[in-house]
């Protein structure tokens, strides 16, 4: 039985807040884990706080960055010029700015990082009960998918097949792209914290509601794909 889900996560933009506070709204160079876990919460229709981090502590995620993509800031500006404020105090009433009369909205500049045109492909492991589940919810999904926000759909299909793997590594050595000149691609592997040059990162899912993140441990390879000879 298949212990690994494969999904290709491509699309004009994608952006995938790992660290991302009020105003300053950044992007990691790949799919986060509370990214992953998100979006097949929305093939499973799941959306409650036990569900997602049950869900997030029952797989393990590879990510091969096949085209890592251009990183682009837009400017944003959140509230004013409404009616009724959408920016609320500490204490739940709405904001406006000091010492105008009439009183007016605040107006919140934010600047939000994309990752534009690119394609990673991600390793999910788990038990084979927990991978069939999930191979048969990202085809017949409950809710439409979408790149770490709502405003950046997929280009393709994101499911890519389901493969019975010892190792993440091994499972990303697999449907490589063929490239005209040899290199090596990027994959970051999730680890235990005694691993080799395993990195603190936080973004295991506590919970949603509060937005609340545990850590987790990654690990980054190289992997070399097969060039364009090579693979004839």
């Amino acid at each position: 039985m298949p212990n690994t889900l494969f999904l290709r996560l491509a699309g004009p933009m994608q952006s995938w807040g790992e660290r991302a506070r009020w105003s300053m709204r950044d992007t990691a160079p790949e799919p986060t884990k509370s990214g992953i876990v998100g979006l097949l919460a929305c093939a499973l229709g799941l959306n409650g706080d036990a569900d997602l981090r049950i869900l997030s502590q029952k797989i393990r995620i590879g990510i091969r960055c096949d085209q890592p993509g251009t990183r682009l800031v837009d400017y944003h500006t959140v509230g004013g010029g409404y009616d009724e404020p959408m920016l609320l105090m500490a204490d739940g009433k709405p904001k406006y700015i000091p010492n105008t009369n009439p009183k007016l909205p605040h107006t919140e500049p934010t600047h939000r990082a994309y990752l534009c045109d690119a394609s990673f492909f991600v390793a999910i492991r788990s038990d084979d009960e927990t991978v069939a589940q999930l191979a048969q919810a990202v085809q017949n999904p409950v809710w439409i998918f979408f790149l770490g926000r709502k405003s950046c759909p997929p280009s393709e299909p994101v499911f890519e097949g389901t493969g019975d793997y010892s190792t993440l590594e091994d499972a990303l050595s697999q449907n490589l792209p063929v490239t005209e000149e040899r290199g090596t691609l990027r994959a970051v592997l999730e680890c235990k914290p005694t691993d080799q040059d395993a990195v603190r990162r936080r973004d295991e899912i506590d919970s949603l509601s509060r937005r609340t993140f545990l850590p987790r441990y990654t690990r980054d390879i190289s992997i070399e794909p097969p060039v364009g000879k090579e693979a004839a």
